[in-house]
């Protein structure tokens, strides 16, 4: 059993030579049995050995190595645990706990698949075991989880790490240049060994970076706080001053229990350290992390009213120095029948600690809880890389960042035992990259002015170089719109976001600008024969420009209705393009265009379409230059080629007939298309971004109380 980690078998009742290993003529498995019960597990495993080697009959043969198993398990030496539990398995001891443990240590060792059919074997026998159950079900997530990592990175802090077990850091200094760590490294202030671990008792050691950016070999704190017993998990005040950290104390006879204490520093000088008061002897007081007010505490303890064996609770009180008040259980939400522990405190609303009892990659994982707008807990688990197979606790934090250390029992890369671990989350990258283009020819337009507004107030502008190009660096979690202008040219926009991307991303755009001084076309306004109602795939089209005419408020349009040559019964081919025409206008008025800004005009097939690049490009028997007239159109070769160059002479088009267009009553000043495009597009970011906020069920935040202040802001750009 690792130190600190199942604290339970940090409470070793017999730590030495007593009349245990005295009685020499007693039963040798019952020796070991009793040294198991005591936590001493280390020590357990060579009685149990020694016994295994004198047993004869089978079936108890069986039972001694399933019980040889348990002590590495319990240790955290899965590698040598599995070797025994697959013996155990092999030779079907009747002990439904095997498989359970088997598959624990299966999956600690990074052997997902194994343990999903180990614990599936086990469910057979113990259907009604949820904790067995979830552990099964979480094998899909590991698998999930390691495939998809998150976007930390994390290394092996080979500077103080040792073969032994380091652990819970906690930054000394506010430029995050000063470690205290806990270790059982050789040299620690007692001099026994540890029946649990076989490893020294913990202390509490200090290093340092130096200019080379290496850490220095971490030495041991003051005697004051280093003591014969297991001293460890620190956490520190903000300034330095004041430490709290865990100790747990036996003697020959029985277990003192763990118990915070705390200590404050006196000219360089640590205080000796007092208990800090939270329930009764021999109870399980651990693992203190503070709010930096230190007016609230948050300890692990296995006291009267826990969910599981040890939870996570929290203690207030009134002012940094005074008694802290009755312990508060955090719920089923965080503790579980299992273990929760190694609490690292952001805030009263916000902070870390490791589980064996939430669904997880292995023995203990890292996850983040904080409240919702309710105030209730919601957990998260921190999935890999952060999290292993092995054991994973200990994190802490750079104040506001992602950045920190933890502690990990993983395979790869170990220096032995628990070693400590640096994770950082690199900052996403968001870069765009543009061109403007002309609608009508795809060619690049120079000197465009491009304008990129966001969701969190951005306001930037570029313009294009002789290719067309320009580039933005855009953040994360932001929605975007991209506008650009040029004389002779319609207003274009798109839109971008950078919201729920996980990892840096190139984004390319391009800015489609139409001129306007030849007619524009009108795609799929679509009439039946003989008729002018619109049909409503006409009126998705029309909403567009509806849209073109919001974003460009200084034009105004002819639309211009255009049939082919062929004659119509019911009317002329005249008065029917006349009233699609009419039609055209009717609906965009309906959408809140002004009727000053629209004319309609209808004419008929007195208009042939002119063959463009694009058409040509489309269409092999037309060229480029050409005019759809109808001697022309019967110069082709087959009906069917025929046909569609009369479809391409069905068509609505508009034109642009003025850009200085000011609503009546309106000073032209206030009309300035560049400007309500920009306000128009401000609105709807911010309207978005309201909207999700609602819909993820936080409070709303008014634009102008984070700088925004809606068109008042674009209106001062330049």
């Amino acid at each position: 059993m690792k130190l600190f980690r199942l604290i339970a078998g940090l409470m070793v009742t017999l730590l030495l030579a007593g009349p245990v290993m005295g009685q020499k003529k007693r039963d040798l498995i019952a020796q070991a049995d009793k040294t198991y019960a005591i936590g001493e597990y280390f020590n357990a495993i060579e009685k149990y050995k020694k016994a295994f080697s004198r047993e004869k009959d089978r079936t108890k043969r069986l039972a001694i190595k399933l019980k040889i198993g348990n002590c590495y398990r319990l240790i955290n030496d899965t590698r040598k645990a599995e070797s025994y539990y697959s013996l155990v398995v092999k030779q079907k001891l009747a002990d439904p706990k095997a498989h359970l443990y088997y598959a624990d240590v299966l999956k600690a060792n990074g052997k997902t698949a194994l343990a999903k059919a180990e614990y599936e074997e086990y469910l057979k026998s113990e259907p009604a075991d949820l904790m067995a159950l979830m552990a099964y079900q979480s094998c899909d997530s590991i698998l999930t989880w390691t495939k998809n990592p998150t976007r930390y990175q994390v290394a092996n802090v080979k500077d103080f790490n040792t073969k032994f077990n380091d652990y819970s850091p906690f930054f000394a200094s506010k430029d995050y240049k000063e470690l205290y760590i806990s270790s059982s490294r050789d040299g620690s202030n007692g001099t026994k060994k540890h029946g649990a671990t076989g490893q020294s008792f913990s202390d509490i050691y200090f290093t340092r970076l130096d200019n080379k950016q290496k850490w220095a070999v971490p030495a041991p704190v003051d005697k004051s706080i280093n003591s014969i017993y297991d001293d460890g998990t620190p956490w520190v005040s903000p300034d330095g001053n004041t430490m709290y950290f865990t100790r747990c104390r036996v003697d020959k006879q029985s277990s003192l229990g763990c118990q915070i204490m705390m200590t404050k520093q006196v000219n360089s000088k640590w205080s000796d350290p007092v208990a800090v008061p939270m329930a009764k002897d021999s109870v399980i007081i651990a693992h203190p992390s503070l709010t930096d007010d230190q007016l609230t505490i948050f300890f692990v303890s296995d006291m009267m009213g826990s969910v599981g064996g040890k939870d996570i609770w929290r203690a207030k009180r009134a002012k940094p120095d005074g008694p802290f008040g009755a312990p508060e259980n955090l719920g089923e939400v965080i503790n579980t029948p299992k273990d929760e522990m190694f609490p690292f405190v952001k805030s009263d609303t916000l902070f870390y600690f490791s589980s064996n009892g939430h669904p997880g990659m292995g023995g203990l994982d890292i996850f983040k809880a904080h409240t919702d707008i309710e105030g209730k807990w919601v957990v998260e688990n921190m999935k890999s890389p952060i999290n292993s197979s092995g054991d994973d606790f200990g994190i802490i934090f750079q104040k506001d960042e992602e950045k920190g250390f933890f502690t990990s029992s993983r395979l790869d890369k170990s220096m032995g035992g628990d070693d400590i671990y640096s994770f950082v989350l690199p900052e996403k990258r968001f870069n765009m990259t543009g061109r403007v283009i002309s609608e009508r020819t795809t060619l690049a337009l120079k000197g465009a002015d491009v304008r990129l507004i966001g969701s969190d107030g951005t306001s930037l502008e570029s313009k294009t170089d002789s290719t067309g190009t320009f580039s933005f660096k855009l953040k994360p979690e932001t929605d975007y719109l991209l506008v650009a202008f040029k004389k002779g040219y319609l207003n274009g926009k798109l839109r971008e976001t950078t919201m729920g991307l996980e990892a840096s991303r190139d984004f390319n755009a391009t800015l489609v600008l139409a001129p306007y001084e030849k007619p524009i076309e009108l795609p799929n306004i679509l009439y039946d024969l003989a008729k002018w109602d619109l049909r409503p795939e006409s009126m998705v089209a029309l909403d567009a420009l509806v849209e073109t005419l919001e974003d460009n408020p200084n034009i105004t349009i002819e639309l211009m209705s255009h049939t082919d040559v062929r004659p119509f019964r019911a009317m002329s081919n005249l008065e029917l393009s006349q009233k699609r025409a009419e039609s055209v206008v009717d609906y965009l008025i309906s959408k809140g265009i002004a009727s000053d800004r629209l004319k309609a005009r209808g004419y008929g097939p007195d208009v042939p379409r002119v063959v463009d690049e694009k058409i040509a490009a489309q269409y092999n028997f037309l060229k480029a230059g050409d005019s759809l007239t109808k001697p022309n159109i019967d110069l082709l070769p087959n009906d069917q080629d025929k046909e569609i160059a009369h479809q391409l002479n069905r068509r609505t088009e508009f034109r642009v007939l003025r850009n200085d267009y000011v609503p009546a009553g309106k000073p032209a000043s206030e009309v300035d298309g560049q400007q309500q495009i920009l306000i128009r597009g401000m609105e709807e970011l911010q309207q978005g971004k309201r909207k999700r906020i609602k819909d993820q069920g936080a409070a709303v935040v008014e634009p102008e109380k984070q700088g925004v202040q809606g068109g008042a802001a674009i209106k001062k750009m330049p």
